[in-house]
């Protein structure tokens, strides 16, 4: 099987467009990642751009790009995949990605 082609683009300051193309198919979301976020996760050491499509790397480790929600905010992956936490502190060292405290779905 084809590896996934992850394309990420910044929209707006907090919004970035995603698009995953594996041979003729393919699927379009948009993200939003906070500065604040942004700044804790990857602490400087990777681009905005870099950590979602690195996220989405992980996504599509667990389900079909046609499953991925159209639009979210990244903090909602750990919501639906805990693992990604410790994927992200161990894997690829950088902070662990948790919902911010208080936030519910």
């Amino acid at each position: 099987m084809m590896a996934a082609k992850i394309e990420v683009t910044g929209v707006r300051e907090v919004e970035f467009q995603v698009v995953v193309v594996e041979g003729a198919s393919r699927s379009k979301h948009q993200v939003t990642l906070k500065q604040r976020d942004y700044a804790r996760l990857s602490e400087g050491k990777v681009s905005p751009e870099d950590l979602i499509a690195k996220s989405f790397e992980f996504l599509l480790e667990h389900e079909p790009k046609e499953s991925i929600l159209p639009r979210f905010d990244l903090l909602e992956i750990a919501r639906y995949f805990p693992a990604l936490s410790a994927t992200c502190a161990k894997g690829w060292g950088w902070n662990s990605i948790r919902p911010a405290a208080g936030k519910r779905t």
